[in-house]
């Protein structure tokens, strides 16, 4: 078990330093002069050149990298250039409120999710099986940013019943909730039912019917409890996704959260503004993934005994 958890944690770091150097990359190799997009096409020369030495972006990309990696290490983003102020301090600030979002997908995805499962496994080959099959078809085929704004005018600007936006009570957070739970729901429908349909003909199911036990305490207590490990495994996962999933969710429902300050900050290449966004999401990922990990090795016991 220390052998598999010293592997998943240096595969985390792996994971990390991958994910800082790529934002690195892309952020320097990205056409246009980032300097000269902050200060404005009325910038002289001088202020360009003074900009760019402050940013070190006269300076080696090797170099450059160097320097990053340092400051990452130290989670020293740097200020802001759009909002001048503290980079990680301010997506700290956003944080709770991509968290908020995905904790109400999560919840909703996991509660509809395995429950349409079990009517879908209940039911299978029946109309209700069927109808639970397309609706996890197309809530995984369908784009988030197309069911946001169909959402957005049927229940919004049709029906009047919730807000299209905005950070505020409980109306603003149904919306971008569900939205972003859609693909999450389908993906525990299909992982609960095809999970039942196992375990269903399995004999200690057989024997527990046998008992004399009715056919809700036998799935209740016997079935869906054997079948909620890997559900559980996966939604650990789909946690992670989650919050980088919200970027596009925040963005059509100007949710102010670290989403959709990731995109305004792309945007006007605020460089510490998105590296310290990035990082923050993808720590969060990881050490999700990690948690899964750890979990997973202490409920399986073939990873506890090391075989």
């Amino acid at each position: 078990m220390t052998a598999y958890l010293f592997r998943r944690t240096l595969f985390a770091v792996f994971v990390l330093w991958g994910a800082v150097t790529v934002v690195f990359l892309v952020l320097r190799l990205v056409p246009g002069d980032p300097a000269q997009l902050i200060l404005g096409s009325d910038a002289t020369q001088d202020e360009i050149a003074r900009l760019r030495e402050q940013m070190g972006l006269n300076r080696p990309l090797v170099v450059q990298y160097g320097i990053y990696l340092g400051d990452v290490v130290r989670f020293d983003f740097g200020d802001s250039y759009r909002y001048h102020s503290d980079a990680m301090g301010l997506v700290m600030g956003r944080f709770p409120l991509t968290l908020q979002l995905a904790v109400v997908a999560m919840v909703i995805g996991l509660v509809l999710g395995i429950s349409l499962g079990v009517v879908g496994a209940l039911r299978v080959n029946r109309l209700a099986d069927r109808v639970v099959s397309v609706f996890a078809l197309l809530s995984q085929s369908m784009p988030s940013f197309w069911i946001g704004i169909m959402f957005i005018l049927v229940f919004a600007r049709q029906l009047h019943w919730l807000a299209s936006g905005g950070h505020g009570g409980f109306d603003r957070l149904v919306l971008p909730g569900v939205t972003l739970a859609l693909p999450l729901i389908a993906i525990l429908i299909r992982l609960t039912r095809s999970g039942l349909l196992d375990v269903v003909h399995e004999n200690y199911i057989q024997t527990a019917r046998a008992k004399g036990l009715s056919e809700r305490l036998v799935i209740f207590l016997h079935a869906i409890r054997n079948a909620l490990i890997p559900i559980v495994t996966v939604a650990g996962l789909e946690f992670g996704k989650l919050l980088g999933g919200a970027v596009i969710v925040e963005t059509v429902f100007s949710w102010p959260g670290v989403g959709r300050l990731l995109i305004d900050s792309i945007s006007a290449r605020d460089y510490n503004v998105v590296q310290a966004a990035i990082l923050l999401i993808a720590c969060g990922f990881v050490l999700i993934n990690l948690v899964v990990d750890v979990l997973y090795g202490y409920l399986d016991p073939r990873i506890r005994l090391g075989r």
